[in-house]
């Protein structure tokens, strides 16, 4: 259900063909843009109506109290910093992934799945 993937097109990495391997065909039918300023196209996305959801370790609301029915673009930082403040402030919702035990947080590639997953479940519905 991804429409896209946006990553900065600076400090980040690129669409190789390692990415493509464990990406398992999903990197050739989900388009991949390399932007060169992540703020103005979140801003764009507010001025569409796209929720706007980042995750953060620090968050006090729990991605699984968060409605991810509507159109959502998912906001993943980078592993260690997380997401930058500017892209915090024009976010929606800022929400965290419950944890257990003594692991504090994720890889953002795990991150991103069970996001993902979370809003395939929401838009299913009730059994």
């Amino acid at each position: 259900g991804v429409d896209a993937v946006i990553a900065p097109k600076r400090r980040s990495a690129s669409l190789g063909p390692a990415v493509s391997k464990v990406a398992a065909g999903a990197a050739e039918t989900v388009p991949f843009a390399r932007v060169p300023n992540l703020n103005r196209v979140m801003d764009w996305l507010g001025e569409y109506g796209i929720l706007r959801v980042a995750t953060s370790d620090k968050a006090e609301q729990s991605l699984y109290d968060t409605d991810l029915t509507k159109s959502s673009a998912l906001v993943m930082g980078k592993e260690g910093p997380g997401v930058s403040k500017s892209l915090i402030e024009r976010c929606d919702a800022l929400v965290s992934l419950p944890m257990a035990g003594s692991v504090s947080s994720l890889n953002v590639s795990v991150a991103t799945a069970v996001c993902l997953y979370e809003a395939v479940r929401q838009r299913r519905g009730p059994d």
